[in-house]
């Protein structure tokens, strides 16, 4: 009989991560982990329905009718099957609810980001939308404007299906993503004092949504900067249900995430309502994207640990050269050292999501340290998400090429992570910026902290954070150096911290007789921790300066 090789399978997704479950056990107190385990336990359940699922569909793309038979403008847009289920399950689970959940204190984040991570490769992106509706909550709370506050963040936070609100984050121009300062839409009264917004918004994720808050230049302030921004809150359908002064120009033909109907569009006279201020309107931004960056990071991790699952399920399947992959020592130490970044990561993520849940919902907890690992966290695992995908389709093979296996959709879509809410360059700017503002304090202390919890400190970390501190003040005086040299600063010390983190996990792990987590340490910790460089500027300008185009572009 011919061979036919057996594909890989997932089993329930929360019942076989031990990395989950053994953070959820050191992590949250046990009363709160039994509240949550029925719904992680469906959650595992379905994602591992749901992979079996796609494998047997051809994949659907939503698709955007903008006109209809008579030649009226609707600009109609059509989900795929699972995104018409996303509000159900959003509900069901409180994917974004439970983040805001007071009974559980400051362990709320950890219950949602473990519902999310479990749920975000099933929910075909639809954790996108849910990212900026949790963004948006966070932002009007903060913002004290109590009208929009009880308008909007009841229907941000339902769990009822009905009820349950999506919100957009409109930000994105032509002439700008990250630098919004260049952000060309107007803001302008009518005669009734209604404000208006008109401009073109030119990456809109979740414009299905039933809101948004967006970006505009009240009219009559500077033209330039961003400090003359105000930041509004719009709903997007009117009364009867029609888009408000709003059309879609087109669907965005993308790299992954295509199931995700992210748009171009025009507003042309939409009703907004300032969220505060006239001015200033970047700093309303703000309190949402500790919000939206830990949901990339938790993503991130969900793509990797499904790459793993897979990778892991294939190796045990696939026997070549008269032995399974997994037994193979060049193949089994391959998977052992992804799995060893990815625990790491891990460890770190999760810490960032308890972290914004104590400063959330906990006086004196350490926003400093938070400001610092949120980037630094979303920039790392961002990467590592690419890398380990990348990793996973080679793993299969030339099956891991093949387009109906599922696999190459995995890579397509990792890619986003280091790109959506910030890109690595940005973010290790901004985490400059933070550094600039606290200095590497917070991250010493809660390194030490850590360290005393893992009996101490066997691997070097605090030798690697102060090779990280000299090389901060080496080119303290330098600003072309700090900003060329951000990025492997910033890796540095996501992964020293990250290191502590699996240190003092380990140190659980083996009380309670588990040698796995330290044996990630050690493998982790083999593969390096410092990422610093200094500039070489003459060798930088030869190479970079050979692409530079004398004179203006036509």
């Amino acid at each position: 009989m011919t061979f036919t090789q057996p594909a890989p399978e997932l089993r329930n997704q929360y019942r076989d991560d031990r990395v989950l479950q053994m953070h959820l056990q050191r992590a949250l107190p046990s009363a709160v982990l039994a509240a949550s385990e029925a719904d992680l336990d469906a959650l595992g359940t379905h994602a591992a329905e749901a992979w079996r699922e796609a494998r047997r569909q051809t994949p659907a793309e939503p698709r955007l009718t903008q006109w209809d038979a008579w030649g009226e403008r609707i600009d109609r847009i059509e989900l795929t099957p699972v995104w018409r289920r996303g509000a159900e399950l959003t509900a069901r689970y409180g994917l974004v609810a439970a983040g805001h959940d007071r009974t559980h204190g400051g362990h709320a984040r950890t219950d949602q980001f473990a519902r999310v991570y479990l749920h975000h490769v099933a929910s075909e992106f639809f954790t996108c939308p849910l990212a900026m509706s949790d963004g948006a909550a966070t932002a009007l709370k903060a913002s004290g404007n109590a009208a929009l506050i009880e308008r909007a963040v009841p229907h941000l936070l339902a769990r009822d299906p009905a009820e349950l609100w999506l919100s957009g984050q409109w930000m994105t121009e032509t002439a700008g993503g990250s630098d919004v300062g260049r952000t060309d839409t107007v803001a302008r009264r009518d005669d009734t004092g209604q404000w208006r917004l008109y401009g073109r918004k030119w990456f809109t994720s979740a414009v299905v949504g039933e809101m948004a808050l967006a970006l505009a230049r009240p009219e009559g302030t500077s033209p330039d900067g961003a400090d003359a921004l105000a930041l509004f809150f719009l709903e997007t359908r009117d009364a009867g249900g029609r888009w408000n002064s709003l059309r879609i120009d087109r669907l965005k033909d993308k790299l992954g995430t295509r199931e995700l109907p992210t748009a171009e569009i025009h507003l042309d006279g939409t009703p907004a309502t300032p969220v505060g201020a006239l001015d200033h309107g970047v700093r309303l931004i703000a309190p949402m994207l500790n919000v939206t960056r830990t949901w990339n990071a938790v993503c991130a991790l969900a793509t990797m640990r499904r790459c793993l699952a897979l990778a892991f399920d294939y190796a045990r399947r696939r026997e070549a050269f008269g032995r399974r992959l997994i037994a193979q020592p060049l193949h089994r130490a391959t998977l052992a050292g992804w799995q060893a970044e990815f625990e790491a990561a891990f460890e770190l993520v999760f810490f960032v999501a308890a972290l914004l849940g104590r400063v959330e919902q906990e006086a004196g907890a350490d926003k400093a340290l938070l400001r610092l690992l949120t980037p630094l966290a979303k920039l790392w695992t961002g990467k590592l998400a690419v890398r380990i995908a990348s990793e996973a389709c080679e793993s299969f093979g030339g099956a891991g090429y093949i387009e109906n296996t599922g696999l190459p959709l995995l890579l397509r879509d990792a890619q986003v992570y280091p790109i959506w809410e910030g890109t690595t360059n940005v973010l290790a700017l901004d985490a400059l910026r933070a550094l600039a503002s606290s200095g590497m304090e917070p991250l010493r202390r809660a390194t030490g902290a850590l360290l005393a919890e893992a009996g101490g400190d066997r691997h070097g970390l605090l030798a690697a954070l102060d090779d990280a501190d000299r090389w901060l003040h080496a080119l303290a005086a330098d600003r072309d150096g700090l900003e060329a040299g951000a990025r492997g600063l910033a890796f540095t010390l996501a992964r020293t911290f990250a290191a502590a983190l699996l240190a003092r996990h380990s140190a659980w792990a083996e009380r309670h007789g588990d040698a796995r987590p330290h044996a990630a340490l050690r493998l982790f910790v083999g593969h390096g921790l410092s990422r610093l460089a200094r500039p070489a500027r003459d060798d930088v300008a030869l190479l970079a300066d050979e692409h530079v185009h004398h004179g203006t572009p036509a």
